[in-house]
């Protein structure tokens, strides 16, 4: 198969798109040919060795860990999919960004989805709904999304509203008409954020995600008054520090079926800023680690 890959741990330039061994699904896995392949932090962290005391890899790797495509091959025990089904999910840290990959996690895609939104859906969503359920109900609450604008965020937003909050979200003025759209009450972020929020939410904010690692933590304990009201994908040590939830992205097959289920039904839609070619994996990448994207960016197989 082809696929996108890196000898060594260095900067965008080093992936280089080769041929790679076709790998086969194990017991409760299936593989997918891929259409399309997300871009996510943990990549260009992990291609950088950034990550590498932490989860040391195995050279030459495959950098990517969602993907959506079509199922070609089922391994044993898995049932409820089938050879040909439009699929969506999680696999390994690494392996997304080539002709083939092995899903542990995965939902159908909805028919409302194109494969390019499918592809961003993966592990944004599984990231947003995980920090969003550690909150508890959010119907009839006032949410506050830090970084709403990213892949997580802007996820995080489109559920939330789903699910009944009322969602004020943090991102650059050149982001606050995208966040209307995604149906959040936006404002910026840094200084003078407890001063914006007394003047939207008169009746104050009850619980807050942080998806940003902007440094904002304590900010959003002191505004909703309460650790506990509290939860962060992005920032583990500061939230281990003060005592929030403390969320990890987790394949989860339940968390993609339900963010399946609110595609389906209209309500949420991943965002997409922009799809490069597989050729043009560098370019992504420095893309994405030059930060403050609007939605997902993803690579087209």
């Amino acid at each position: 198969m082809r696929a996108a890959r890196f000898h060594e741990y260095g900067g965008a330039e080093s992936l280089v798109i080769e041929q790679a061994p076709d790998p086969h699904p194990g017991p409760g896995e299936i593989r997918v040919r891929v259409a399309a392949a997300s871009v996510n932090p943990i990549d260009w962290k992990l291609r950088a060795g950034a990550l590498h005391q932490l989860l040391p890899l195995e050279l030459p790797a495959i950098p990517g860990r969602d993907a959506a495509g079509v199922v070609d091959e089922v391994g044993d025990g898995v049932q409820g999919v089938s050879i040909g089904d439009r699929v969506f999910g999680l696999g390994g840290v690494t392996g997304a960004t080539a002709e083939l990959l092995i899903l542990s996690a995965w939902a159908h895609t909805p028919a409302t989805w194109n494969d390019e939104q499918a592809a961003g859906a993966g592990l944004a969503s599984v990231t947003a709904m995980g920090g969003l359920n550690a909150l508890g109900s959010l119907a009839g609450r006032t949410l506050l999304v830090e970084g709403a604008a990213g892949g997580v965020g802007s996820a995080a937003v489109e559920i939330a509203v789903a699910q009944g909050a009322t969602v004020i979200g943090t991102a650059s003025e050149r982001n606050h008409e995208f966040l209307t759209s995604l149906g959040a009450v936006p404002t910026t972020y840094g200084p003078g954020l407890a001063q914006r929020l007394s003047a939207l939410a008169p009746r104050g904010v009850d619980i807050a995600l942080d998806t940003a690692a902007s440094g904002s933590l304590d900010d959003l304990v002191a505004i909703t008054g309460d650790p506990k009201r509290v939860a962060t994908v992005a920032d583990h040590a500061g939230g281990q520090r003060l005592g929030t939830h403390v969320v990890n992205a987790e394949n989860d097959s339940t968390l993609l079926s339900a963010a399946a289920e609110l595609g389906g039904q209209g309500r949420y839609t991943p965002r997409i800023e922009q799809a490069y070619p597989l050729k043009r994996i560098a370019d992504a990448h420095a893309h994405a680690e030059r930060g403050r994207t609007r939605g997902k960016i993803v690579i087209c197989i």
